[in-house]
């Protein structure tokens, strides 16, 4: 990503730094592999719901994938146009619901008996029908960190294939459900494609299992989770969205005029993202070096939270020795830490670094703690 570091200079930090271009690039990579396909992304809102990032989506034609009526919301103010929304969710409550049938988005990805019937319930009394997909637990492991893992029994996500034959029988039942089809999501930042290989043969036993009891789905979701390069995003700026899709291409035994819908969140806004902060202090211990930035875990929580690596790269620092730091924030936790033993120039006080890789799951998981103000946002 372009980073215009002259710019940066006299800008309050910590910021987010947002390479639209990049951007641009990704999404009509995206759009010229599905052309020609029956293929429909939606863009996971959640990965990061800044507007400016939103408008730039929404010119492309990409649908919506949503998990809140907050996001429902913002998705309608960017102008996503429903019939793209794809509403997911394991607790979605009454208002939220209301929110996506009064917008007459596309389907509900349903994740339990009881949400569908309260869905059918609320639609009824709004004189509606609702599209919905039902979301199934195919257990295949995506080989990700377990935080990130959605797909196996022991997720909360989902219903398990040994009940789906009761769900999909009532929501055929159900007078104010509309059934389009079943959703699938198996993890997030998954870097081999086997899992998604795995999802194409379990997508078609069922599809076939579920055509000879009668019942036909106009579309599929095999929801998103394709992983981008943290350790070399200069080189692999764009993810390798040719080999996923042709996955799907090739794996998928595809009925006629049954559609194939996915949710990318992270592959479109990750690399087009970095979090730019400035070294308050250059401290030394008996044992250690800690380069201290006035950016923290509330600002970009993914190595605190998941223990995730991204690369840093001191923006400014005109050394040409290199020296061993853990690079942390300010905040009162002793997980406040950006990458340990990390590799930089000689760094002082002052210098402006670079996290990148941080255009997903920064700037949209953000918080106050200790009373801090957000980060600031900037466009390249």
């Amino acid at each position: 990503m372009k980073l215009p570091i002259d710019k940066f200079k006299d800008l309050r930090t910590p910021f987010y730094c947002y390479d639209l271009s990049l951007l641009r690039s990704t999404l009509k990579v995206i759009n010229d592999e599905i052309e020609g396909y029956p293929f429909v992304v939606h863009y996971a809102l959640k990965a990061n719901a800044n507007p400016v990032i939103l408008n730039e989506i929404v010119k492309t034609g990409i649908g919506a994938d949503l998990v809140s009526g907050n996001e429902i919301m913002a998705a309608v103010e960017a102008g996503f146009n429903p019939t793209r929304m794809a509403y997911a969710g394991v607790g979605k409550t009454d208002w939220e619901i209301e929110a996506g049938i009064d917008n007459d988005i596309y389907c509900f990805n349903v994740e339990s008996l009881p949400e569908m019937e309260v869905i059918n319930e609320i639609a009824a009394r709004k004189g509606k029908t609702a599209g919905v997909a039902i979301r199934v637990n195919p257990n295949i492991d995506a080989h990700t960190h377990r935080y990130i893992t959605t797909g196996t029994t022991d997720n909360k996500f989902g219903i398990d294939i040994p009940v789906l034959d009761e769900v999909v029988e009532k929501a055929v039942s159900l007078s104010n459900i509309h059934l389009r089809g079943l959703h699938f999501h198996i993890g997030s930042q998954i870097t081999t494609l086997e899992p998604f290989r795995l999802l194409c043969e379990k997508i078609n036993e069922l599809v076939e299992h579920f055509e000879k009891m009668g019942v036909n789905f106009e579309m599929i979701d095999v929801g998103g989770g394709l992983g981008v390069d943290y350790g070399n995003p200069e080189e692999n700026p764009i993810a390798p969205f040719h080999e996923f899709f042709n996955v799907f291409k090739q794996g998928l035994k595809l009925r006629e005029r049954q559609k194939v819908h996915f949710e990318l969140g992270r592959s479109i806004v990750a690399q087009c993202g970095a979090l730019i902060s400035r070294v308050v202090f250059v401290k030394e211990n008996s044992i250690k070096k800690f380069v201290i930035l006035d950016a923290g875990m509330t600002d970009l929580i993914r190595p605190a939270l998941y223990s995730a690596h991204h690369k840093i790269v001191n923006l400014t620092s005109q050394e040409q020795e290199q020296d061993t730091y853990d690079v942390v924030g300010p905040i009162c936790e002793s997980s406040d830490v950006f990458s340990n033993d990390e590799k930089l120039p000689i760094t002082h006080r002052g210098d402006l670094i670079a996290v990148l890789t941080a255009g997903a799951y920064g700037e949209s998981m953000a918080s106050r703690y200790n009373m801090r103000d957000l980060p600031g946002c900037h466009f390249c």
